[in-house]
């Protein structure tokens, strides 16, 4: 049963403006949320990406605002950069007939611009834990008014080491104050953050099972790690995807795949922590403007990224967590669309697949690589469709006049074969190297390691520089 905006009684000018975006029937997340939010009560919510998050707590944000207050009412803490300037761009639409402004706060951009936007006195914040907590300590951003708090994707947050960063954020905030708490998965970490700063928080819960969207097409296929990229560059030629995204699982895989994509012609960026924000940012906008055709990146780059016309989802390293798995696959199959999803799996990695079948209930096709033959086809019926489209559509009247020129000194279907030889895509066999992955380890023991070692104060050298990196990089 869905719940239309107009039954949940907000104010006439916040449902012109959900109107106004086409926004008519709230999702589950939104339905369930948005009422608790606006009684006052804490929420608890666990949903992943692309339920419609951010308008479930953005809208009581905006509801409950006020232009009479010059001091920051809301705060909203994201893990990365880019989920920032997501949010506070869509709480800008929700509440721009209200007059409600939301500024994104993040590491990487120039600390001073923002300390100049601040003192607009927006009413929202949207910021990353470690740029926010350089704010505060500098008293730019003063917390006294602050009368609702939104945790982001906190499981995620907590995964990239910022839970000392959250907790003092969270310490210095009024104790009046409601808490919303947004998180794919629920481990005992994040249940502990509730207990510790929430008031007997409502909980919500949007089942995974209910996001391995029926319109995605889930296949699988099992490789040797040797056969992987050849297989993936067969895929790719014989899908043809209109938009693709490869997800590898660390930085240096993501690298190779780039490289190694490149050198076989295809149009590829990368994303993960290493990157700048001037190169996120360049990749974020030539995915959406289409100008290139495949983005690789790792879990924790991907996060709240929001591309509605991903049309292939290419797990080149297989997630041992079904979580992860549902969050990839997710970033297609949106607005109605269909969308395919291709695992590769080693034969070791045999377990992993099938548990990952039994979390989502469903099992996942096993297709083959196609052959080298079935991609030259596939190359030419491709180019015999793009011929076929462009007489169509009529854009070849501009070469009549050469046609029968070139006519009347040769054969019909010789020059037609030639032209179909020029726009047809040659298989590109050029050599690459891709380093042998041995896998994950399993994310229990290793973050219950990293937890313990938080608690003791434990951290070594390497640890302390891998947290220094992952500041640099998100915050």
């Amino acid at each position: 049963m869905t719940t239309s905006f107009s039954e949940l009684h907000l104010s006439t000018t916040l449902q012109y403006a959900l109107e106004k975006m086409g926004f008519t029937e709230a999702t589950p997340i939104q339905a369930q949320t948005i009422p608790l939010a606006l009684q006052g009560y804490d929420v608890l919510g666990q949903a992943q990406t692309g339920t419609g998050k951010t308008a479930a707590f953005g809208i009581p944000l905006i509801e409950t605002a006020s232009l009479e207050e010059e001091q920051i009412q809301s705060l909203v803490i994201t893990p990365t950069r880019e989920l920032a300037i997501q949010v506070a761009e869509e709480l800008n639409r929700i509440g721009a007939a209200k007059g409600i402004r939301s500024i994104p706060i993040y590491g990487g951009q120039d600390i001073n611009r923002q300390i100049r936007s601040l003192k607009k006195r927006p009413q929202i914040i949207v910021g990353t834990p470690g740029r926010l907590q350089d704010h505060i300590q500098r008293r730019t951003i003063r917390l006294q008014g602050i009368q609702q708090v939104v945790l982001d994707e906190a499981d995620e947050m907590l995964q990239m080491g910022f839970r000392e960063e959250i907790e003092a954020i969270l310490s210095r905030i009024p104790s009046e104050r409601q808490v919303l708490l947004f998180s794919a998965t629920m481990p005992n970490d994040i249940r502990a953050l509730a207990k510790k700063f929430m008031n007997d928080p409502k909980e919500v819960k949007i089942k995974a099972k209910s996001l391995t969207i029926a319109n995605i097409k889930q296949a699988y296929i099992e490789v040797t790690p040797r056969q992987k990229f050849d297989a993936l560059c067969n895929l790719i030629d014989f899908q043809r995807p209109e938009l693709a995204i490869v997800f590898g699982r660390t930085r240096r895989r993501v690298d190779e795949l780039v490289e190694g994509l490149s050198k076989r012609g295809y149009s590829v960026e990368g994303l993960h922590g290493d990157y700048s924000q001037a190169h996120r940012d360049r990749v974020i906008k030539s995915l959406r403007e289409g100008r290139i055709d495949i983005m690789v990146a790792t879990d924790v780059a991907a996060r709240g990224l929001d591309i509605s016309n991903i049309s292939h989802i290419y797990n080149f390293d297989l997630t041992h967590d079904a979580e992860i798995y549902v969050h990839r696959i997710g970033r297609t199959g949106r607005a109605g669309k269909e969308g395919t999803s291709v695992t590769f799996v080693t034969p070791k990695e045999r377990d992993d697949l099938r548990n990952i079948e039994r979390v989502i209930k469903k099992k996942m096709k096993k297709i083959q690589v196609p052959s080298a033959k079935e991609v030259t086809v596939g190359h030419q019926l491709f180019a015999v469709n793009e011929l076929i489209n462009v007489a169509k559509n009529k854009q070849h009247h501009q070469f009549i006049d050469l046609a029968e020129k070139l006519l009347e000194e040769n054969d019909a279907v010789t020059l037609l074969s030639a032209a179909l030889k020029m726009i047809t895509k040659e298989t590109d066999q050029t050599p690459v190297q891709i380093s042998h992955d041995s896998g994950l380890r399993k994310r229990s023991s290793n973050n219950k390691r990293s937890s313990d070692n938080r608690r003791k104060g434990k951290r070594n050298f390497s640890s302390s520089r891998r947290q220094q990196r992952r500041n640099k990089a998100y915050s």
